[in-house]
């Protein structure tokens, strides 16, 4: 019985329907990664450099700032462009693939 309703139209409408939502899901998160990457990649770069070189001309970052307080603030950083980058990207992908979805059905209903 339950193979019957599999093969009723109105369920294969929601199994492609589902597998569109699941495709787009993917397509959003791996935007979100890919971006986040990238501005990790540009934190890194834009924090190490003021960072090591602090530590290696002023007194004060002589002192304080040891090989483990550099990598710490440098990784904080990077770590926290990532997830603020992929979090607005993902979110504004979905944002825009739901207008997309409400435009399509304003037209075929």
């Amino acid at each position: 019985m339950a193979k019957d309703m599999a093969q009723s139209p109105l369920e294969r409408n929601n199994m492609v329907s589902l597998d569109q939502r699941l495709a787009m899901a993917k397509h959003c998160s791996h935007q979100g990664v890919v971006a986040g990457a990238k501005a990790a990649v540009v934190a890194t770069i834009a924090t190490a450099i003021p960072t090591v070189a602090t530590a290696r001309m002023l007194p004060w970052g002589r002192t304080y700032l040891n090989h483990t307080a550099q990598a710490l603030i440098i990784s904080t950083v990077a770590g926290a462009a990532y997830f603020i980058v992929a979090d607005k990207t993902v979110l504004a992908t979905a944002r825009q693939n739901s207008f997309k979805q409400s435009q399509g059905s304003d037209i075929e209903g």
